[in-house]
């Protein structure tokens, strides 16, 4: 595995970076290596016309169900045991995120006892967190349902290379 300390730690270290305004416009208005920006420079979704996604909202979706959907519920609606994400990302900002699922985090009241796990050193997440991020923008945002996108882009090289290098594949 090659998610090391130092990534991590570089990962809450930007979660500590929050942005006012919550996840602010989610308008797409760069494009890097086919990931789309907003103009705070964060992770966006690009969803077009006739439905289309982009590769990330549709890794963010696969990634979703295959990890987090157990305890914040089918397509990020929440469940007794965790909150809706699609509320969250309305007010979270990137950085918020990112160093919530590094983390973790633990809520505790009178009515109840709240922990979320880190997930920082599972690479199943930590390698995905902007597919996530993406992924759970778009709900929020009502710009993709509560299904399975029909239609995405094809996987890009960039997202094949930073998977690859993560995951620790040369």
């Amino acid at each position: 595995m090659r998610i090391s300390f130092v990534t991590v730690a570089m990962v809450v270290a930007l979660g500590s970076i929050a942005l006012a305004d919550g996840s602010g416009d989610p308008t797409a208005v760069k494009n890097e290596n086919s990931k789309y920006l907003d103009k705070e420079g964060s992770p966006t979704f690009k969803v077009v016309p006739d439905g289309t996604v982009d590769w990330y909202t549709y890794s963010g979706y696969r990634r979703y169900h295959s990890e987090c959907h157990v305890c914040h519920g089918p397509d990020g609606m929440g469940s007794s045991n965790a909150p809706a994400l699609k509320d969250s990302l309305k007010t979270m900002s990137y950085g918020d995120f990112l160093g919530v699922v590094a983390s973790g985090r633990k809520s505790v009241s009178t009515s109840q006892d709240n922990v979320m796990p880190a997930f920082g050193d599972n690479p199943n997440v930590a390698c995905y967190m902007d597919d996530l991020y993406v992924y759970l923008r778009a709900r929020a945002n009502d710009a993709v349902g509560r299904v399975r996108p029909a239609k995405h882009e094809d996987k890009p090289p960039a997202a094949q290379q930073a998977e690859d290098s993560c995951m620790g594949k040369r």
